[in-house]
């Protein structure tokens, strides 16, 4: 280990056993499952140590234990690389998926690749990809103004990890509830630190050094509060369900290794 970020990861420590289902090191062999490429017994891995180094290097004001959902311990599937929240998606939308009678219109926005194959592997789902910089996508698009899309297009999408990074984030919020369907769903994910009571934002900062400090990563522009989070949700018309470790149950998050204060936010219209 990186000799210089270890008295940061020491002064975690003691915060991080608040979180930890089991003493460390109990389970320090155990195996587990990856719904997005469907291993099963395989090792999951930590969180890169380059995250570590960063936060260290510009002193972060945010514990990353405190982040609603991440798997520092047990991050990145060892087969495809799906994070934890990449397996906390398969796992809902494989229900999801198995229910519906229909062919469903799936917007996936800033796609991941192993959750990308996922979708696009399920013959319930008609897939359709957006970013504005990424080559391999279907669509170049702002998601600010999603203009080639028509009002109520798509049954379901994803917006993983999208909005921090986006100046006006309602406005991408607006976009999301107008491309969907009434009755469709989508997933909504960003960054919440449990820690924060309001959000702390300066969608006007430039500045990586500060951007590592205060927002987490240097393309970042906020770091989200959990209620103004819902708040913003809410405003633009979209009703929120929370579902947690009581949702899915502690022994699917301990075989799928996702955090115990994991929370999918899925939005309806």
């Amino acid at each position: 280990m990186n000799s210089s970020i270890t008295p940061f990861l020491n002064k975690l420590r003691v915060v991080k056993q608040v979180f930890l289902s089991k003493p460390p090191g109990e389970n320090k062999e155990a195996v587990y499952n990856c719904p997005v490429c469907g291993a099963t017994n395989i090792r999951i891995h930590a969180l890169p140590i380059h995250f570590f180094a960063q936060w260290q290097k510009y002193q972060t004001v945010h514990n990353p234990f405190f982040i609603e959902t991440m798997n520092i311990e047990h991050y990145m599937c060892s087969k495809c690389f799906a994070s934890d929240r990449d397996r906390l998606y398969a796992i809902y939308l494989q229900h999801y998926l198995d229910t519906v009678m229909y062919k469903v219109k799936f917007l996936d926005i800033a796609p991941a690749p192993a959750l990308r194959t996922f979708l696009k592997n399920n013959i319930n789902v008609a897939y359709r990809s957006m970013d504005l910089m990424m080559a391999e996508v279907d669509d170049n698009l702002d998601i600010t103004n999603m203009h080639a899309y028509s009002d109520e297009q798509f049954d379901f999408f994803i917006c993983s990890h999208v909005l921090e990074h986006i100046p006006d984030d309602t406005k991408a919020m607006a976009e999301l509830y107008r491309v969907l369907k009434k009755g469709g769903q989508g997933i909504a994910m960003v960054p919440i630190n449990l820690q924060l009571q309001e959000t702390m934002e300066d969608p006007a900062c430039t500045d990586e050094v500060l951007r590592w400090k205060y927002f987490f990563q240097d393309d970042h522009v906020r770091m989200y509060a959990k209620e103004d989070y819902i708040s913003r949700l809410m405003s633009v018309g979209f009703t929120v369900e929370q579902l947690d470790i009581n949702y899915f149950g502690k022994e699917v998050f301990e075989r799928n290794a996702i955090w115990p204060t994991s929370v999918l936010y899925v939005v309806n219209k």
